[in-house]
């Protein structure tokens, strides 16, 4: 018991712990209160009251990511072009996945201040472009899990070869094992991440509007847990 509240106070310590946990929280509360609002045909004051905690915390959020963009930009110049060694595909990938990544917070931190009322202008069409960018950056990286996973199983048969002609490199089945269930975690949350980002574009865009707030909390939830393992279990996992 005490190793479990040490481990979430040291996860709650870090910034990128909290904010996992608020998100968790955020659309945990979201699914909550969307259930308890459908069953009592919207008269749920317990859902109701989720719904607009779900809501606060989303706009904390919003709120602290205005301190995101050095960061972002620090991660983006590491990795410039990606190593020379490395697939071509992945870095293309890669370096879109940063741009899209590096644009969408200025929108959104423009479209928060709108809302706001700290700058004069309207806040929907940068709601829209930051929506856009994240699910671009969203299906760039399901394209470079799947990318990945093509690599390490041609990696995988590549080893298996050497063995059969005498290489005494065995594979560690352990890392290997780990290694493809994060790419697959991943690409599980960036596309339930990618259904909700479509759901908050404008009318009339493939399934935009169409979620209720339960299901939106459940793809938001299913996400978010899944970027709270991968980050104790020592993976990496970004989610807005």
């Amino acid at each position: 018991m005490a190793s479990s509240v040490n481990g979430l106070v040291n996860i709650l310590e870090s910034y990128r712990g909290r904010d996992k946990v608020v998100r968790t929280l955020c659309y945990g509360s979201q699914l909550a209160g969307g259930v308890l609002c459908q069953k009592a045909s919207g008269r749920s004051e317990l859902g109701k009251s989720l719904l607009v905690f779900s809501a606060q915390l989303s706009q904390c959020r919003t709120v602290l990511r205005v301190f995101d963009d050095l960061s972002m930009y620090a991660y983006s110049r590491d990795y410039g072009l990606g190593a020379k060694d490395e697939d071509s595909a992945l870095r293309c990938m890669s370096v879109l996945n940063n741009l899209a990544d590096q644009l969408y917070y200025p929108c959104e931190h423009l479209a928060w201040a709108a809302d706001a009322k700290v700058i004069s202008t309207q806040s929907g069409k940068w709601w829209t472009l930051s929506t856009a960018l994240w699910g671009i950056s969203l299906l760039l990286g399901i394209m470079r899990s799947l990318r990945a996973i093509v690599l390490f199983k041609r990696k995988l048969k590549q080893r298996e070869r050497d063995r059969c002609v005498g290489s005494s490199e065995a594979p560690n089945g352990m890392e290997n094992w780990q290694q493809l269930c994060s790419e697959v975690f991943s690409i599980l949350s960036s596309m339930a991440d990618f259904a909700n980002a479509v759901n908050w574009m404008p009318p009339g865009f493939l399934w935009a509007g169409k979620f209720p707030d339960w299901l939106v909390g459940l793809l938001g939830t299913t996400s978010s847990l899944i970027g709270l393992y991968q980050m104790c279990a020592g993976g990496s996992g970004s989610s807005v």
